[in-house]
């Protein structure tokens, strides 16, 4: 009896202690720190925490978390650009960009990108933190960011968070929020957004400036996954686009033929694309009906920019898929597979015979490096502690992707305001997000070619993640802050 009173007592105990693990819907900490950027030393503010997501009743349905940095000594805000970040997906995290591009910390990597320990994280003397404050923001289910429940306990419908249109109309609420709660509406705003965050701001774009009234100065698009390119079943025509990426691929791994490989990179690509636009794309189009003449020539030509055999490519009817590719490539030199999103990458699996790579080798890298640092550096230095799971992947699926009109969405942004450009960073070896579709893009936002002057196009000698890479970290936000300066409005009226 008295070991069962004992075993009660501590029973009674645990229980008290308990606590359901919830992330607060409202809260701030704020840090300030030190850095040196291009030279110039500088202290700043890293603000971190959470906003809610509120519901049409003044309710909130979710919460956001967020990393906010200011720089310290600007006197006037007005002047002082804001850039709104986002990552992609859908389902990732703010923190790629967060620690290893645009922030005042980076990633301890090696000058590739490749990690090494002890994992970490160290002052990045690149950041555009010196030009431009930045918020980065976690859409729901991302990092710490989670629905929350309602008065009577019951977690919102997920419907209204997890689709392409969904997602725009709740996240352009919620920055519409911070703005004023941080008081930045006179502030010249640009929305960045990686991979699946390229989709993300051309959407946005249009929902600040017509539901938000709330007008940008730049819509920065990093690797950006365009789902009017890759949705295309039935159109097999479009994979002719990922042939330059290929190209350049087999130009890193040395397996294009002399009078190719002895070029530089940036010599060979314009060719390439020539070629993918006017001869693959209308050869793929016409289907079984092209003839075995320009069947067989096109196999040919195929075969000298990818590395991959003529045979090859005719098995596949001159539609070879990337996942293909990327477990073609070196099986018959090392055997080894390249990366998905950066195909610089090597890979080992478990045998060399199959249609695609066991695992993406970038991915796993990267992980290696990101998820300590985030976790420690959220922790340790900016000082916001909690139990809930830091999720560098959410659980946002099924998602839904239907009504997708986010490239008018852009063009209508721009066209409204004619202070708004648009800029594009693509890393050359990125099969996932590939630059050439990238640059399609482009050229389809606007098809009467009047707001062209108004884009511009960047690609790197890296991949998915080209700021990985320190001499494209360096450009990449080199580029941004051009890219700032020559959107800035500088006196200028908005108007044509």
């Amino acid at each position: 009896m008295k070991k069962l009173f004992t075993f009660l007592c501590i029973i009674g105990i645990t229980t008290s202690f308990a606590q359901s693990r919830t992330i607060p819907v409202d809260t701030t900490v704020r840090t300030t720190h030190n850095t040196t950027i291009k030279g110039v030393s500088m202290s700043y503010t890293a603000e971190t925490g959470t906003l809610p997501v509120w519901d049409t009743n003044g309710d909130p349905v979710a919460t956001l978390f967020y990393t906010y940095y200011t720089r310290n000594d600007i006197k006037n805000r007005a002047s002082r650009p804001l850039i709104i970040s986002f990552n992609g997906g859908p389902g990732s995290a703010s923190v790629w960009m967060h620690v290893a591009y645009t922030g005042p910390r980076i990633l301890k990597i090696d000058d590739e990108g490749y990690p090494v320990q002890p994992y970490g994280f160290k002052n990045n003397p690149y950041s555009i933190l010196d030009v431009a404050d930045i918020v980065f923001v976690n859409p729901v289910n991302t990092g710490y960011s989670r629905m929350v429940p309602g008065k009577d306990g019951k977690m919102p419908d997920r419907k209204q968070f997890f689709g392409i249109n969904e997602d725009i109309k709740y996240l352009a609420e919620w920055v519409n929020t911070f703005i004023s709660r941080k008081n930045r509406w006179e502030s010249p705003k640009y929305i960045i957004g990686e991979s699946y965050g390229g989709t993300r701001v051309m959407g946005l774009a249009d929902e600040l400036q017509s539901n938000q009234w709330m007008y940008l100065n730049g819509v920065i698009l990093v690797s950006p996954a365009d789902y009017n390119a890759y949705n295309t079943n039935g159109q097999p025509e479009y994979s002719a686009l990922d042939l330059p990426y290929k190209a350049a691929a087999a130009w890193y791994h040395k397996m294009l033929p002399p009078a190719l490989q002895n070029k530089d990179l940036t010599d060979v690509l314009p060719e390439v694309e020539n070629y993918a636009i006017n001869t693959l794309m209308p050869a793929i189009a016409k289907g079984g009906f092209i003839s075995d003449t320009e069947r067989n020539s096109v196999a040919e030509k195929m075969s000298q920019y990818t590395g991959l055999s003529k045979k090859v490519i005719l098995q596949h009817n001159l539609v070879v898929p990337n996942s293909f590719f990327w477990k073609e490539l070196l099986r018959d030199k090392t055997g080894q597979t390249i990366g998905r999103l950066d195909s610089r990458y090597l890979g080992i699996d478990r045998m060399e015979a199959g249609m695609s790579p066991d695992y993406s080798a970038e991915l796993t890298s990267w992980l290696h490096s990101f998820t300590p640092a985030i976790n420690h550096y959220i922790k340790n230095e900016l000082n916001f502690d909690t139990d809930i799971k830091y999720n560098m992947f959410g659980p946002v699926h099924p998602w839904n992707n239907d009504n997708n009109n986010t490239r008018d969405e852009l063009r209508k942004a721009m066209a409204t305001n004619p202070y708004l450009h648009v800029l594009n960073q693509s890393g050359y070896y990125d099969g996932a997000t590939t630059y050439f579709t990238a640059k399609y893009t482009l050229s389809q936002i606007d098809p009467s070619g009047k707001l062209k002057e108004r884009m511009e196009f960047k690609g790197y000698r890296s991949g998915h993640m080209m700021y990985l890479r320190k001499e494209d970290l360096i450009k990449a936000n080199d580029d941004l802050r051009a890219f700032i300066k020559k959107s800035s409005a500088n006196g200028k009226a908005a108007k044509y």
